[in-house]
């Protein structure tokens, strides 16, 4: 996100800036739009709803086969807007229809290359390193065409000899994985569908409900699982070359697609309007996420778990609307609203996890009541008294939960096919690997995550760190473990992955969460417990959205 010194009529972004988001009417209106959503001057208020962009089918056209199809429910009409052949409005009205991939032949073929500087497990990865090549003057974009990744931006590198010599320029720097990703399209996609007797084919496509404002969406060719969602539906194009269906909703409407199904309906109300809220202040927060392809969120685990109205219940309506308006903050801006399903007994602090600036309100803390672990005096990047903490099992908020505690193990052949992979995908000079030789943990946060492992292959050794370790290794669910080598008849077969928790562990922990709301806390009282200094507050005029920490 790049604007700053917005004029009154005219809306331009700087090349340079802060990266400030502020709830008040010009700005919020001015940024939106520059992400691609279309808000409505009266409703940017700040005690009303913000109009989200979802992208709840990323890729469609991946597949020549792939295919979509929305239905209107009992009742009502699908209205299907697109520029007609004369590029005037047209407008078509069915009761349900199919999208489908036609591949269209060029005139000619067509050269598409990019600068992919760096692969990269998670977003908030690949942000932290677009920005620190921004600050060395290489302009870049974060992507997602199935990894994260760093690319030079393409309307700046726009010819084979400059997108060269930058690639020249990375090499020299060191940056071995970097490299330009080249096709000669001679087909592109195009969206296709057949409504009252015709065929058409375009490449960007509106669908709205002309009555209740629902659709009823399915995808393949089985049509499951059918999904319901508020809203109209965009087909647009994106940067891959493919397309992306678009749901616009309101925010509110929004959560009561993600809360259900990031933490459960059966989770007892404090925990699920302690959800609601960190739900909601995430969403504001990563407006950003998807800029490169002009929307704003995906639906899966990228982002938040979002299904439409798909499993919303009256019990999480409830935790919703109790909530309504109310972020978390940290001095006036949106925290970093960061959470994981399960931590292994103890939260992560950001740089536990990515690259940047901590948060001081993502720190570590021990998941229980109880006073069970002094980690002033008793450091968990000890590798003893790591293994020590993940042996303790009674006491912590987590303890009845599968994944608090766990044991993976996996041969060699599994693994190394797995980091081979994982090494092609990051262009790894290493990734012809044939056999792992052996791993060990170099060295853990005093949280007790991984900040660096080696394994040791027949081409060499391998540096992982952070969330990478998760990325290159199938077992492990968390960077909160230790390895043991798994022998055979003599002879080491495997490793032994001995740890605790699900995901990266920083911030809320929605299995903490269930059982102090259990204990009786309020959903306030769980909030502050996993974002100490925290703010709950509604939604005001002066709240920053987001403001990018310096790249180090």
């Amino acid at each position: 996100m790049q604007i700053t010194n917005i004029p009154k009529q005219k809306l331009t972004p700087k090349p340079r800036s802060t990266g400030r988001l502020r709830w008040d009417k010009k700005l919020v209106l001015t940024a939106l739009c520059l992400l691609g959503l279309a808000v409505d001057a009266q409703k940017a208020k700040a005690n009303q709803d913000v109009e989200l962009q979802v992208g709840i089918v990323q890729r469609f056209g991946e597949k020549p086969d792939d295919e979509i199809t929305l239905e209107a429910t009992p009742g009502d009409r699908l209205t299907l807007r697109f520029l007609g052949g004369n590029m005037q409005p047209q407008t078509v009205s069915v009761d349900k229809v199919k999208l489908e991939i036609a591949m269209q032949p060029l005139p000619e073929p067509a050269l598409e290359e990019r600068v992919v500087i760096g692969v990269h497990p998670n977003f908030e990865t690949a942000e932290y390193y677009a920005e620190k090549w921004r600050a060395k003057g290489i302009e870049t974009e974060v992507a997602q065409p199935e990894r994260w990744q760093v690319w030079a931006k393409r309307d700046v590198y726009n010819n084979p000899l400059l997108r060269r010599l930058l690639l020249q320029s990375l090499r020299s720097k060191g940056e071995k994985s970097a490299h330009i990703e080249t096709q000669l399209v001679e087909k592109v996609p195009r969206v296709s569908w057949m409504a009252n007797g015709f065929r058409f084919t375009r490449s960007q496509l509106e669908i709205v409900a002309a009555l209740k404002n629902t659709i009823q969406v399915s995808q393949g060719k089985n049509k499951r699982p059918s999904r319901l969602f508020v809203g109209p539906l965009n087909i647009q194009p994106n940067a891959y070359g493919n397309f992306t269906l678009v749901n616009r909703v309101p925010l509110e409407t929004y959560l009561r697609g993600v809360v259900p199904n990031e933490i459960g309906a059966g989770a007892p109300t404090a925990a699920l309007e302690a959800q609601a809220v960190i739900a909601r202040t995430y969403a504001l927060r990563n407006l950003r996420r998807f800029a490169i392809d002009g929307y704003q969120l995906c639906a899966d685990i990228h982002c938040q778990v979002y299904y439409g109205l798909s499993g919303a219940t009256p019990t999480t309506d409830r935790a919703i609307a109790s909530t309504k308006g109310l972020v978390l903050t940290y001095n006036n801006e949106l925290v970093d609203a960061l959470y994981s399903s399960t931590t292994g007994g103890v939260t992560a602090a950001f740089s536990d996890v990515w690259n940047g600036e901590d948060r001081p309100y993502l720190r570590p803390v021990i998941d229980a009541v109880g006073n069970i672990w002094d980690l002033s005096s008793n450091s968990l990047a000890s590798e003893e008294n790591f293994r020590r903490f993940i042996s303790l099992e009674k006491g912590f908020n987590e303890e009845r939960w599968e994944m608090f505690r766990w044991r993976k193990e996996a041969n060699l052949k599994v693994l190394t096919d797995h980091l081979r992979k994982y090494l092609e995908n990051r262009k790894h000079p290493l990734a012809d690997i044939t056999a792992i030789r052996g791993m060990q943990v170099i060295e853990r946060s005093p949280g007790g995550r991984i900040q660096k492992m080696v394994v040791q292959t027949d081409k060499g050794n391998i540096e992982l760190r952070k969330e990478e370790v998760r990325s290159a290794l199938l077992p492990p669910r968390s960077t909160f473990f230790y390895v043991e080598p798994v022998k055979k008849d003599n002879a080491l077969w495997g490793y032994a992955f001995i740890g605790g928790g699900f995901g990266h562990g920083v911030g809320l922990s929605q299995t903490g969460a269930y059982k102090l709301a259990e204990l009786g806390w309020s959903s306030e009282r769980i909030l502050n417990f996993y974002y100490p200094g925290t703010q709950l507050v509604p939604l005001n005029n002066s709240i920053v959205f987001w403001q990018h920490p310096s790249a180090e």
